[in-house]
This record gives C-alpha cells, structure tokens and sequence, in this order.
C-alpha cells in the first residue's frame, strides 16, 4: 500500500514537537505541504534543517494554539497563501503526574485543560468551517490511552485528555456524511528524548517510537482509511 500527499497541505499544530516533528517529516516525505506551528524560532529552524530537500514546502508559524484568535488568523493565512487546507493534525499536549487529586493545583489543572482540551478546540472551531466548505478533509487528534486508563497520580491529565477524546468523537457525529473525517490516536509513553530523561530506568525497547505513530496517523489522513471515521485508535503496542 503507497500513501502519497502530493499536492496536498496539512496543518500540524505543535509540528516541531517530539511526535509533531515525526509526524510534519512524514508528511513531507509524501510530498505535502506541511504548516508546522510552534512556540519557539529554534524548533522551527530545527524542523527545517532535519527536511532537507524538502523544506521548500514547509512553512512555520509561531502560535499559541490556546488562543482563538490567533488560530482562526494562522488559517485565515493558510487559506490565503494556500487556497485550501486537506489535513488537520493536533499534536499539542502536555502532561503532569505523580500528583494525587486533593494535592493538585488548580494551576496546574488548568494547563492540562489548556494545552490538551482547549487547543483542541481552537483548531478545530477554525478549521471544520473551511473543510465543510470544501467537502473534504481529515482531522487527527492525538489524545492518549490515558484518556480511558486512569491511573492514580494523573487526574488533571487523564480527565484533559478523556474530554478530548468525547469532544473529538461529537464532533466526528456532527460532521458525519459531510466529507470531513475525525479520528483520535490514543499513544502512551513515546520514545523521545524528554520522556527517556524523565524515566532513565524504563525500558525504552517497548516505547513506541514517534515514527511508527507518524505512519498510523498518516495512514488515519490518506484516502486508504477513507472508511475510518469517529474511531480511537491505540497506538502503544506492548508498552
């Protein structure tokens, strides 16, 4: 099975981050154009050098994807420049744990609703409406098998990401029959260098690495999976 991209443009909200920057090669490696948002120039730059011959279809845009406004103005700009948007990937996220419920700062609740919930929504609010209009697209979220595995210790993360996966799989029923497909991938703890340096003593061989989550998302965007719609999938093997 060959998936190809070519002439096609893909969102891919936090695109410089350790799945994003998987999944934004990926997708440039199957000839898409790819806008990549970040926080950070040097991400960005990092992403670019990392596409080689690719980097002529490759656009950056520092974003605070919490921000309404300012998503609705990164698509108003897409639209322009572009005339179209095929792709939606939200690979923004965080996470905190080790924290029991009644020790938990509403802070820090807060910025897992913001960065795994909100987001999330801001995307998606900006994006639906120009694929409606077009009568196609597909949308990938990255939620995470926290989303229905609640561990102890992980409750602002687990509920962050349990309310994504609902409000992605609402949105997959309103958009149904429409031309617009919306999926979640639901990772657990991904092979990146972060992860491997908050956990030194884990087994990293049975961590997924992001690569292998790139290809299942990239398959979740293609034409072959036009028949997958309002599905989570697992993405954690073994782990």
């Amino acid at each position: 099975m060959e998936i190809h991209f070519s002439g096609k443009v893909a969102l891919v909200a936090g695109g410089t981050g350790g799945l994003g920057r998987a999944v934004s090669l990926a997708f440039l490696g199957e000839g898409a154009a790819v806008i990549a948002t970040c926080r950070q120039e040097k991400e960005f730059e990092a992403l670019k050098s990392a596409s080689g011959e690719n980097s002529a279809r490759l656009d950056g845009r520092l974003v605070d994807a919490t921000d309404e406004s300012a998503v609705r103005g990164l698509v108003d700009a897409i639209m322009a420049k572009y005339g179209r948007l095929d792709i939606l990937v939200n690979a923004i996220g965080g996470y905190t744990g080790g924290i029991r419920l009644w020790e938990l700062e509403q802070k820090a609740l807060d910025q897992m609703l913001a960065l795994n919930l909100r987001a999330g929504y801001a995307l998606a609010r900006a994006v639906v409406p120009v694929m409606l209009r077009q009568a196609r697209g597909a949308i990938v979220n990255v939620a995470s098998k926290s989303a229905w595995d609640h561990a102890a210790g992980a409750s602002a993360y687990a509920a962050s990401k349990a309310a994504a996966l609902a409000m992605m799989d609402s949105l997959a029923a309103d958009v149904k029959g429409r031309g617009v497909r919306v999926n979640s991938v639901l990772p657990s703890i991904i092979d990146t260098e972060p992860n491997r340096k908050a956990m030194p003593g884990a087994d990293f061989s049975k961590w997924p690495k992001p690569e292998e989550i790139a290809r299942v998302v990239l398959f979740l965007c293609s034409d072959e999976a036009k028949v997958i719609h309002g599905a989570a999938i697992p993405v954690f093997g073994d782990s």
